[in-house]
């Protein structure tokens, strides 16, 4: 076999292919998945009067689901309704998510939709974000996600990070702050080493009024749309890792106490 037409077809670009099997993302023994709703697999319904109720069923979540195909241990970092402020303000400290026993090789970010969609807090900007010490952030968007990323990092240093953007979809309305939002996380994943961006705006599926009958069930996803989500980081990961080899060979090393060199 040609290996390199293989693992580098020509003019490949992410999400070309959905992975069956195993993926690259096996790699990953231990992975947090950080985010809201959707990160936890949440289940949204409806009551005869009407009232929606909503219920984490993580078993069901896109995290999960990836664990399972890849073999990996999969940390549920994530709660519905949660925002970046929430989270390094109180939530995770609650969780006890920084502890020590908990760090994990690689960590999936996919925060923002109730900070910038819902509660329309502002976004801030890199210059929020102060490497030496994450407390001296700013209180934006920015601010509290670059936080998150830098506490992680002080219990796993060598950890491998995954920005995920919002998807496109149809509200127009939305458009401005969207952009916005994607154009910090890929100065993010430049101003933090280790870190890359998932574009589910540039290379993912719309989510239309189609997608949402297929894959949603009121405003949250169906079993089978956390799936097809699943489906879509996993291979985006594997992606990632095939595109640039170097940044991964090393792996195996992370949060094991061997010392090894460094490349």
């Amino acid at each position: 076999m040609d290996w390199n037409n293989y693992l580098y077809p020509e003019n490949e670009k992410p999400l070309d292919r959905l992975v069956e099997g195993y993926s690259r993302t096996s790699i990953f023994r231990t992975v947090g998945f950080i985010g809201d709703s959707l990160s936890s697999g949440e289940f949204e319904t409806r009551d005869s009067e009407g009232k929606a109720h909503y219920h984490d069923l993580y078993d069901y979540s896109w995290g999960q689901f990836i664990a399972r195909k890849n073999g990996l241990k999969a940390y549920n970092f994530s709660r519905g309704g949660m925002t970046a402020k929430v989270y390094i303000e109180s939530f995770a400290e609650s969780r006890g998510f920084w502890d020590k026993d908990k760090a994990c090789q690689a960590y999936v970010i996919a925060l923002g939709v109730n900070d910038l969609y819902n509660k329309k807090w502002e976004l801030g900007s890199i210059e929020d974000i102060d490497l030496s010490d994450w407390r001296k952030n700013a209180e934006t968007f920015a601010g509290y996600y670059g936080a998150i990323v830098s506490r992680y990092k002080e219990i796993s240093p060598e950890a491998k990070f995954f920005f995920v953007t919002f998807p496109r979809s149809d509200r127009a309305d939305r458009e401005d702050i969207t952009h916005a939002m994607i154009d910090l996380l890929y100065k993010m994943a430049e101003l933090f080493d280790n870190s890359y961006v998932i574009d589910l705006y540039k290379y993912g599926p719309l989510y239309g009024q189609e997608f949402k009958e297929r894959f949603f069930l009121h405003g949250h996803m169906t079993p089978d749309g956390y799936l097809f989500t699943a489906e879509l980081v996993d291979s985006y990961i594997d992606y990632i890792i095939r595109h640039n080899p170097k940044d991964f060979k090393q792996v195996g090393f992370i949060n094991s106490g061997i010392e090894h060199d460094k490349i």
